[in-house]
């Protein structure tokens, strides 16, 4: 069920009713609703995977008991190995399964050997890179007594089938999403405001930035052999802006949706385009990730401590792990250490916390330092961004060779139609970046846009966005691209 969709806007009417109406004072009531919505909106892909949220669901909860009651450390760090091992095991084996085979089938055959390949049609399940995350923070948290296990089974299993951001985030710790679910719950009037505003920007991220800019890039992508090297360049900062309108936009309706349900999920997106170099990028994207590596696998390397090679060291693992997270393919990998290329330069001269601040805080308009450092990381990131789009690494490489090509004139591959199309969607772009800039101050683009104007400037502004969004709106609509994550 995907959040952009006339099946959703009756599931969450539907549950909004029940949740706030009939269930209104009765908390276990309202957990119980969650679990079985949840378990609905998981199961509206593909029913048979539900056994696998429930499996990693019961695991974990009965391994959290089991190491909060243990007496020996030995014991505790069994137990959290077999928590781990099943995690990671079952994400493995569906997302990575056939990934190894035939890369080892590959190796095999450069040195001489006969290798036959046995691959299966293996389903990578919605979602699974999230939860299984969300599911392991638990039980290290537990192991590391920064949290107490819970007895409440109906409260944990709607901690980790929580629907809003059950299939794309943001992952969230359980010492600050499970603690929510023992707490009664009052509608607010304010947040639920906020987070309809948050929705609203959220569906035009996704239908009116993403969509658009994704129909335009594919085209450029799909055909990139053929094209000049001004088209590819535009192809790259297309792409840079689907992934962030769909992933941003995804986490905007699941942090909204969830503001309406009484609930507070942490930022996963923190306006990263306006970074000034590549540290403060990855400190505002995708930021519940990021941070779940830093806690969970950089710090216990020994994150910054030691010498420069134990740094260097861990920031390539970090960011190789990043990459291969996103997908079995050579070119997140590829995507992975072309990051900590450029984080490299930083962390060695020690300015890789220099931009920790709000960009221009204090101006209308950015300096000409921080502008020029602003489009100077943004073109790094589009440059990346092509691995992360290609099919595969030669056709990153050819992608790139053919940007050096012709990058002057217009492609005459393009046809009258496709050119309007190219200007219109960057007129949206630059009105999407515009209302990001001057709402940079608050914790998405429209949280604070107007805030001091009068009624009808806001309503006016929130009634083109819906104009938009009406406007571009698809019956057959394209799924999230970290769906596929």
């Amino acid at each position: 069920m995907l959040f952009h969709t006339i099946e959703f806007l009756y599931f969450i009417v539907a549950f909004f009713v029940l949740y706030w109406f009939i269930f209104k004072k009765n908390l276990k009531g309202q957990n119980i609703l969650i679990l079985i919505a949840s378990y609905v909106f998981y199961g509206w892909w593909d029913w048979r995977f539900l056994s696998l949220i429930a499996l990693s669901t019961v695991v974990d909860y009965v391994i959290g008991i089991k190491i909060s009651k243990s007496t020996s450390k030995h014991n505790s760090k069994i137990l959290l190995w077999i928590s781990i091992i099943f995690n990671i095991g079952m994400l493995g084996f569906f997302k990575y399964f056939n990934f190894f085979i035939e890369n080892f089938a590959l190796l095999l055959e450069s040195i001489g050997f006969e290798a036959h390949q046995t691959t299966l049609n293996i389903i990578l399940p919605v979602g699974i890179s999230f939860y299984t995350f969300q599911t392991l923070s638990y039980t290290i948290d537990v192991y590391r007594e920064k949290i107490k296990p819970t007895s409440d089974f109906i409260s944990f299993a709607a901690f980790v089938s929580f629907f809003p951001q059950l299939v794309a985030g943001p992952i969230e710790r359980a010492s600050h999403l499970l603690p929510q679910f023992y707490r009664e719950r009052k509608f607010d009037y304010l947040l639920a405001v906020d987070g309809s505003k948050q929705i609203l920007w959220g569906l035009f991220s996704k239908v009116v930035i993403a969509d658009k800019s994704g129909e335009i890039a594919n085209l450029i992508f799909n055909n990139s052999s053929n094209l000049h090297g001004s088209s590819l360049i535009l192809g790259a900062i297309f792409f840079a802006f689907q992934i962030y309108g769909d992933f941003a936009g995804y986490s905007h309706i699941a942090i909204g949706v969830s503001r309406l349900l009484g609930f507070d999920l942490m930022q996963n997106f923190a306006f990263p385009y306006f970074s000034r170099d590549i540290a403060e990028f990855w400190r505002r994207w995708h930021i519940s990730l990021s941070t779940w590596f830093r806690d969970y696998l950089y710090i216990p390397l020994g994150g910054s401590k030691g010498g420069t090679g134990l740094k260097v060291r861990n920031t390539f693992v970090i960011f190789l792990v990043s990459g291969f997270w996103h997908g079995a393919n050579w070119t997140f990998i590829f995507w992975g250490f072309l990051n900590a290329l450029y984080f490299l330069p930083l962390l060695l001269t020690n300015k890789n916390k220099t931009n920790t601040d709000t960009v221009s805080a204090e101006w209308f308009f950015p300096s000409f330092v921080d502008f020029s450092k602003i489009i100077g990381t943004f073109l790094l990131t589009c440059f990346a961004w092509i691995f992360f789009r290609a099919e595969n690494i030669g056709h990153a490489f050819q992608y790139i060779t053919g940007i050096f090509y012709n990058t002057t004139s217009l492609d005459p591959f393009f046809n009258p139609g496709v050119l309007g199309n190219i200007y219109f969607t960057l007129v949206l772009i630059a009105f999407f970046l515009i209302s990001e800039w001057f709402g940079r101050h608050g914790q998405f683009g429209i949280q604070r846009l107007f805030i001091d104007n009068k009624r009808i400037v806001r309503w006016s502004y929130y009634s083109v966005l819906v104009f938009f969004i009406m406007i571009y709106y698809q019956i057959d609509r394209s799924p999230f691209i970290y769906f596929q994550f």
